[in-house]
């Protein structure tokens, strides 16, 4: 069999070659003529997987290593047989560490205490329960919001999101990006709902960057109505609105989700899901050479510290924030290189935190986000 695959697919290569001939193609260059005769596509966000693109081709299965679907027209895929998968969840953990990092610096620059506070989670699958965890485990007041699920489970543990927007400090957003439907979210925050916002908050996007107008935002930001934003993902990427950046606290380029135990997870699910369709003999795979992190060691004397920042050195340790801001700020046109070439980065699980001092509660913490604690 024959495999067209994003040559940008973390720890992919190797793992299909005793089964097929794989071809590795930069996302943007894969077309339909190099798919004629190919059985199977591996791809991330940036291959449009649509009619266009498919029809006259070989394909029989499409594997996006990423969360989201909304870059393959499903209905297509659904009428010509296609099967196709992605890998919900995958990066859940790697959005909750960036989370965590952007709430603790906001807090630390502008002098508050994030026990003190109400986050509201618009979206509450995955990568929103991590978060809520993250939140209510330091003691935060939390609202959510996930029509979904309300459906499903009742409105009992779920706020409309007007009464959200208006009660909330700190908005955070994981919601897919639909276009139509009962559940769509393309510009779901637009001038009107920004001004249902509380005044003086906060506002973060690490979903898709179709879910916010642009030029809403950067109005409201002027007005002085919200506080200030965190922006992962944008409308236009690669092509970024500048005026927004500048508007920011925290700007990156699209990496919340790029730890490297969230593309481990991600291609992992690809290639199995892949295996199990062709029936291929390999079970359970996972990269045998995901590479461990330069200091994983943390030592933090809690003497005298408050809870939260003693989360926080412990966070930055893993993951420092600012700077990716600066990579992004200090060269925009390099979005997608910026990406692409991103630096290792992995998740509280890859530490382990000697705490002298710490009380149990602050180990009881950090044992909830997943880092090991010496003892």
């Amino acid at each position: 069999m024959k495999i067209v695959a994003d040559d940008k697919i973390p720890f992919l290569k190797g793992a299909l070659e005793p089964y097929a001939e794989v071809v590795y193609i930069p996302g943007k260059q894969i077309n339909r003529e190099i798919l004629k005769d190919v059985d199977a596509l591996l791809i991330r966000t940036r291959t449009k997987c649509t009619e266009n693109l498919l029809e006259g081709t070989g394909v029989r299965f499409i594997g996006s290593a990423t969360i989201g679907s909304d870059h393959i027209d499903t209905h297509y895929c659904s009428k010509n047989k296609i099967r196709w998968t992605n890998a919900p969840g995958c990066n859940s953990t790697s959005v909750q560490q960036y989370i965590a990092a952007a709430l603790l610096k906001i807090s630390s620059e502008y002098h508050f205490n994030l026990k003190d506070k109400t986050l509201g989670i618009i979206g509450v699958g995955n990568v929103g329960s991590k978060i809520e965890k993250f939140a209510r485990s330091i003691g935060m007041n939390v609202l959510l919001n996930d029509p979904p699920r309300a459906r499903v489970e009742g409105k009992k543990n779920f706020d409309s999101l007007s009464t959200l927007l208006s009660e909330s400090d700190i908005v955070t957003v994981h919601v897919p990006l639909n276009v139509v439907g009962e559940d769509y979210t393309y510009h779901l925050f637009n001038e009107e709902s920004y001004r249902k916002f509380k005044k003086g908050a906060w506002f973060i996007n690490t979903s898709r960057g179709e879910v916010a107008d642009t030029y809403a935002l950067k109005k409201i930001l002027k007005s002085g109505i919200l506080g200030g934003a965190t922006i992962d993902v944008w409308e236009n990427e690669p092509d970024i609105d500048l005026e927004l950046m500048q508007q920011s606290f925290i700007t990156t380029p699209h990496i919340a989700g790029y730890s490297t135990d969230g593309k481990a997870n991600g291609t992992s699910m690809v290639v199995n899901s892949l295996t199990r369709y062709f029936k291929l003999p390999s079970e359970n795979w996972y990269p045998a050479n995901v590479p461990i992190p330069a200091s994983p060691y943390i030592s933090i004397d809690c003497n005298k510290k408050p809870e939260e920042e003693i989360i926080r050195e412990s966070v930055i340790k893993t993951y420092n924030i600012e700077e990716d801001n600066a990579r992004l700020r200090l060269s925009p046109t390099d979005f997608e290189k910026l990406r692409g070439d991103y630096p290792l980065r992995r998740e509280f699980t890859s530490y382990t935190v000697d705490l002298k001092d710490g009380t149990e509660k602050v180990r009881q913490i950090l044992d909830e986000l997943g880092f090991s604690i010496r003892v």
